[in-house]
């Protein structure tokens, strides 16, 4: 049996973002690339979000560790990277969608109390150099199991349920899990594992969040700095653009 998952604080937002980047300048690269046992879907382009990107992009870094994660799974299992960069008009999108829903819900908390739930599963956006949203830096991902048939294990939640049960260590809680949910205890911490040997971190309300070199990183892994500041993919018009700007200087 796999080591219980721990329960680890909530992210304390103002410290994550007074935590220096020193941005290494890696570029993006696409998952899709991978072949074996680590595969892409970008979900929220099949299901059709505004400015969703049909890739999942990630660090040149973060896709190497991805491969190492998925390589020390058990036999049978694929690692599926459901997000990673973002748009910043995508992170604005689901922040408000989330936000939206929330308030409807709730109509007498205050906007702080708003904002304060709607961040337990959609970082506020920002593209501020300082203290980027985590999904524009490319450092984060979004990853679940599946089996030796494309299908994903069942991990208690849907991806992006914003339910305290999708909290990774949620099941980890109950006295008596029944079978079903011991088979997701099982299936999240295979998950958790092979993820954190890899060196990411996770953020703890949600079981498919996980992060390498960013600000979220540098602060649940005790580091000085982050390696990753705001960034986005190389498009073939800024590439031409360079080469211009070359010739010309």
């Amino acid at each position: 049996m796999n080591t219980a998952i721990p329960r680890l604080p909530e992210p304390d937002w103002r410290q994550v973002t007074a935590l220096p980047i020193a941005d290494n300048q890696e570029e993006l690269v696409p998952a899709s690339l991978a072949q074996g046992r680590l595969a892409c879907y970008p979900a929220y382009y099949k299901l059709g979000i505004p400015n969703a990107v049909p890739e999942c992009y990630v660090r040149r870094e973060v896709y190497l560790r991805l491969q190492a994660a998925a390589r020390s799974l058990p036999e049978g299992l694929t690692l599926l990277v459901l997000d990673s960069w973002r748009p910043y008009s995508v992170q604005q999108y689901l922040y408000d969608t989330l936000y939206n829903v929330i308030e409807h819900h709730w109509p007498s908390k205050s906007d702080a109390e708003l904002e304060q739930l709607t961040r337990e599963f959609v970082s506020v956006p920002s593209t501020d150099p300082r203290a980027p949203s985590p999904h524009l830096t490319g450092g984060s991902v979004d990853v679940t199991l599946v089996d030796d048939n494309g299908l994903m294990l069942d991990m208690g939640t849907l991806f992006d349920e914003a339910t305290p049960a999708s909290h990774t260590a949620a099941f980890e809680a109950l006295d008596r899990p029944s079978p079903r949910e011991q088979e997701v205890i099982e299936h999240r911490r295979t998950l958790y594992r092979a993820m954190t040997r890899a060196g990411f971190t996770n953020l703890p309300s949600e079981w498919w969040h996980y992060d390498f070199g960013n600000q979220l990183w540098a602060w649940y892994g005790g580091h000085g700095r982050a390696h990753y500041g705001h960034t986005y993919p190389e498009s073939l018009e800024n590439r031409w653009r360079k080469e211009v700007d070359r010739r010309i200087g």
